[in-house]
């Protein structure tokens, strides 16, 4: 279950705009990657802890949060008011909150990973994982076999002399409101403030090869078809002074063969004849955390409604259970033999089977309203 991002910043859910800044300058100082140089722990929390600045930051996205938690961001994207700091390397974390580190480390962008060199990030790598309802329900850890691009056995690289390791080159340029200086990636070694010194045979012109590496992925409970997870340090590696890039796990949802998925809740027609109708009848269904017993009631109507609480899809943030709403639906034979014929055409001017709904026998559309309320 994903951390609660007041609790990340080691913050009161009630805390101002003020008290939220200083809670996140505390985390990002006491995780720095200048202050933590090689930690790949501290990294992964100063992460986090962008990650629960940008929501709690913006009011709009604050009152989503405090009313739905992370539910509200779990589709992604910034447009939808979800959350992109996961994806995001440092050079973008010092770019977006550079403002919040003052002078703490000598002005709001800072080196990652020390010794005055940026470290770039190697690119993401994208996979499908395909999931049946049960794993939906219970969570499940999948292995898959991913090809990435990691630094060849071997291959050495040396300091870029063009920026001198910066990773950036200054340009001065004179204007009319006098000398401006700026900084630009170097165009040299593309910001890795190194270029390749030895290569190995079987590596690329970068000193790259392909790896195939069995990666374990653990899958919670309660995921939707579409979403998005993130495996960290999983995806290419770049050349020189490098980190990772990650691996991106967007999930497909197999359709099951009965029930079928409503946020979640789930759905599940059940057909029963009409003797089991007029008599009543107990019947063992197939629910997708294990097997539920039901009774029916005698004069049971074609289009009751049968809620089972708790009995559906966990929330992913661990709230609560969906329910399994069972539909009944009485079959009415298609064929009768002389006998069957006879009874029913009987039963044509018999009271008892002329149709007097009572008070309590909702409309279709008041059980189409209680299902989706």
């Amino acid at each position: 279950m994903k951390k609660d991002f007041y609790e990340i910043l080691g913050t009161s859910k009630g805390a101002d705009a003020a008290a939220i800044k200083k809670a996140y300058r505390k985390k990002a100082i006491e995780f720095h990657p200048d202050k933590n140089p090689g930690d790949a722990a501290a990294e992964e929390n100063f992460k986090k802890a962008a990650e629960a600045y940008e929501i709690l930051s913006d009011p709009q996205k604050k009152a989503k949060y405090d009313q739905y938690g992370h539910q509200a961001f779990e589709n992604g994207g910034n447009g939808g008011g979800g959350f992109s700091g996961g994806h995001m390397n440092m050079d973008d974390i010092f770019s977006q909150f550079g403002d919040v580190f003052g002078s703490a480390f000598g002005g709001g962008r800072s080196s990652f990973g020390g010794g005055g060199s940026r470290r770039v990030k190697g690119s993401n790598l994208r996979i499908k994982v395909k999931l049946t309802l049960e794993e939906i329900a219970f969570g499940v850890e999948k292995k898959v076999k991913v090809k990435r691009k990691i630094q060849a056995p071997g291959v050495t690289y040396k300091t870029c002399s063009t920026c001198n390791g910066q990773g950036q080159v200054m340009r001065v340029t004179n204007t009319i409101l006098g000398r401006m200086q700026s900084a630009s990636t170097c165009p040299t070694c593309g910001g890795s403030g190194q270029l390749l010194d030895h290569k190995p045979a079987n590596a690329d012109a970068q000193g790259m090869i392909i790896d195939d590496e069995t990666v374990s992925i653990k899958i919670p409970a309660g995921v939707v078809d579409g979403m998005q997870l993130k495996v960290s340090n999983k995806g290419n590696d770049a050349p020189g002074n490098s980190v990772p890039g990650d691996l991106i796990v967007a999930i497909e949802e197999i359709e099951h063969e009965f029930l079928k998925r409503e946020g979640e809740n789930l759905h599940l027609d059940l057909y029963i004849s009409f003797a089991e109708a007029v008599l009543g009848v107990t019947k063992e269904i197939d629910a997708v955390r294990g097997k539920v017993r039901i009774k029916l009631e005698e004069g049971i109507q074609s289009g009751k409604i049968l809620r089972l609480k708790g009995k559906g899809i966990p929330n992913i943030n661990g709230y609560a259970n969906g329910d399994l709403l069972v539909h009944v639906n009485v079959w009415t034979p298609k064929t009768l033999n002389k006998e069957q014929k006879q009874f029913f055409e009987n039963a044509l001017t018999d009271e008892n089977f002329i149709p007097n709904p009572e008070k309590e026998d909702k409309s279709f559309f008041e059980k189409v309203k209680d299902m989706f309320s």
